[in-house]
């Protein structure tokens, strides 16, 4: 099966999700020649992208009408099926020769699916879910995982480093989204560690913005101490990366190794502990929010210390 040539001024792209991470993802492609072609559940979600210059559509499959690639960055696996594999979904409307690209963390299974729903219309699939969160997504800095064709993945590198920094093929379709549980392992048990040590300094009469002048930049250092450690210090837990999105994918990561035979105490302890913090209300708001729940465990009310 051909493959198009994917370039500004000639490509018509369709984004489908205009989110915290999408609408900036799709803006990095309009600033660079692509037209776009959009559809959010929340029309008003993508007011900044019909501004910038996007055109509206009513659903992902009239935005696949419309459009030559289709890229969608939606909120859990069901929202995925639905708007790939629906009765008004993206393959409803595509025409062969079309590139469609998931950029969810969603299931690898799923990913398959529809990868081999795609090839049965003649259609290119692509799983590419992204770490980075909302600045990630702001600085065109995001790390892409992408799963499938490797000609596909050449044709879309225009696309790719519109958005990202760190572009890397892992494979066939779904390859993309294992990556990404690896990605979602790390930080999830990580995460822990920066909200126990963050605890401790307090609890010890440190000067935190002093303490992590030290750490930070030392063997301790990590993405996550340095951008939400200092997001944590300030008591902004606003979403880079929704609670209740994080508690999904460490579900399909879990449910993964559960079918691969592996046994992950640390992320099934992680899982756990980020279930209590959208039972105490925190569920829309960012990762390091873990940091509230634990806070709590030891009677420490941190946005009132």
């Amino acid at each position: 099966m051909a493959v198009m040539k994917v370039s500004p001024g000639e490509t018509r792209l369709g984004w489908i999700g205009t989110g915290v991470m999408g609408s900036s993802m799709c803006g990095h492609l309009i600033d660079a020649g692509f037209s776009a072609t959009v559809f959010n559940r929340t029309k008003e979600k993508a007011d900044k992208l019909l501004s910038a210059g996007a055109a509206w559509a009513d659903s992902p499959k009239a935005v696949a009408e419309a459009s030559n690639v289709i890229f969608a960055i939606v909120g859990f696996p069901a929202d995925v099926r639905e708007v790939f594999l629906g009765e008004n979904g993206v393959l409803a409307g595509c025409s062969s020769g079309n590139i469609v690209v998931d950029m969810t963390t969603s299931k690898p299974s799923l990913a398959v699916e529809i990868a081999q729903a795609a090839a049965n219309l003649g259609v290119h699939s692509i799983d590419a879910p992204v770490s980075g969160g909302d600045v990630g997504a702001r600085e065109a800095r995001l790390s892409i995982m992408i799963g499938g064709e490797r000609e596909v993945v050449d044709a879309l590198q225009p696309c790719w480093q519109a958005m990202g920094k760190t572009i890397v093929h892992q494979g066939g379709p779904g390859a993309g989204q294992h990556t990404k549980m690896v990605n979602q392992i790390l930080i999830a048990t990580g995460m822990i560690g920066v909200c126990e040590a963050l605890l401790y300094a307090y609890k010890a009469g440190l000067d935190l913005e002093t303490v992590m002048k030290s750490v930070a930049s030392g063997a301790a250092g990590s993405w996550s101490l340095s951008n939400l450690g200092t997001r944590i210090i300030v008591g902004n837990f606003d979403p880079g990366f929704f609670v209740e999105h994080f508690i999904k994918d460490m579900g399909i990561a879990l449910d993964e190794s559960k079918r691969m035979g592996l046994s992950l105490p640390g992320l099934a302890l992680a899982h756990q502990l980020y279930l209590a913090v959208k039972a105490q209300g925190h569920a829309r708001n960012g990762i390091h929010a873990l940091h509230l729940a634990l806070a709590a465990m030891s009677k420490i009310d941190w946005k009132n210390r």
